[in-house]
């Protein structure tokens, strides 16, 4: 979509790649551009969990793009409109160091950002105003510029730090959406559950789409 500023989306150490592989895919096939970044421990999550080693270095798109969208369009995003034409959007990657990167600064606009799946360290990070990496400083940008930053923590159980880290990022203008898939929406794999929390991020991006079967809806959401 050329008219939306990028999407800035950060993969961190925590276990949930999947869902951070599917957002990526959908946003792309749906034609929004995405502003890319991964951590080393989320590389090393990313081998661990889809067996894919991704060099940071010198990244390649192809390892963490589908070539196309899934075929059942029930799961595929509804942002590409019937009277819009359709494209895929640009991805631009950022390595974690990469402190001149355009999202390091708040001059650079965006549409929001995603830290997904944002691990423990990395949630600590942003709320404490750490900027260790590009992912943190990236997330410090949208909460002094007062955009949208969606963090997306999968662990369990959870400390009292962790607890008390999460109240801090919601009290500094974050959404914390745990990685907590739902079920009534009608689950028949695990594609529904990874879907759930998509969708749940793409809401909060306040971007449409067909995802998943609201609740008191018999139908998938348009």
């Amino acid at each position: 979509m050329s008219h939306v500023p990028p999407i800035v989306l950060g993969i961190t150490g925590a276990s949930g790649a999947v869902y951070a592989r599917r957002l990526l895919n959908v946003l792309i096939h749906a034609g929004y551009d995405v502003d890319l970044s991964i951590s080393v421990s989320g590389r090393a999550v990313w081998l661990q969990e889809l067996n894919v080693a991704l060099d940071l270095k010198k990244f390649e798109p192809s390892d963490i793009l589908d070539e196309q969208a899934r075929p059942d369009d029930r799961r595929l995003t509804a942002t590409v409109q019937r009277n819009q034409p359709q494209r895929s959007g640009n991805l631009r990657y950022f390595h974690y160091s990469d402190f001149m990167a355009p999202i390091a600064s708040g001059s650079a606009k965006s549409h929001g950002m995603v830290i997904c799946p944002c691990s423990g360290g990395t949630l600590s990070g942003v709320v404490h105003g750490a900027s260790d990496n590009l992912i943190q400083r990236a997330a410090d940008v949208h909460l002094k510029e007062r955009r949208r930053l969606i963090l997306v923590p999968r662990e369990t159980p959870l400390s009292l730090i962790y607890l008390d880290n999460m109240r801090k990022a919601a009290e500094a203008g974050a959404i914390v959406l745990p990685a907590m898939p739902g079920w009534y929406h009608g689950v028949d794999s695990l594609d529904d559950l990874i879907d759930f929390i998509v969708a749940r991020i793409l809401d909060q991006l306040d971007i449409p789409h067909a995802m998943m079967r609201r609740w008191g809806s018999d139908d998938s959401a348009n």
